[in-house]
């Protein structure tokens, strides 16, 4: 059973940025896509990012298109959401999810993701 860590969350004002990170363990990292998803207060979780196993391909949700990249470093088992001009919609707590296929359907859906982390909250302030 992987186990996903996240963590890079915090408080930033409107137009700053901030790194998520999300940890795993296990030795098949590397054969798995990976997803990003949020929730925030009062709604449903919704999809961020994806990114397929080797990193080659991503997908990012339109509403942080331009803003948000996803990429990973598979030698050190790690997945990174790198999120700039962030704005008060963004505040949400932040998912990394792991599916188990090498690459990630269009769109990408909650029930593709098998394992899940504990989320990491961010709070962007106006």
């Amino acid at each position: 059973q992987v186990q996903l860590v996240e963590s890079g969350g915090g408080l930033v004002q409107a137009g700053g940025s901030l790194r998520l990170s999300c940890a795993a363990s296990g030795r098949t990292f590397s054969s798995y896509a990976m997803g990003w998803f949020r929730q925030a207060p009062g709604k449903e979780r919704e999809f961020v990012a994806a990114i397929s196993s080797s990193g080659t391909n991503t997908y990012p949700a339109d509403s942080v298109k331009g803003r948000f990249t996803i990429t990973r470093d598979n030698a050190k088992n790690t997945v990174y959401l790198q999120m700039n001009n962030l704005k008060p919609e963004d505040t949400a707590v932040y998912y990394c999810a792991q599916r188990n296929k090498y690459y990630y359907t269009l769109p990408p859906s909650l029930n593709d993701f098998r394992s899940w982390g504990q989320g990491t909250q961010v709070t962007v302030s106006s």
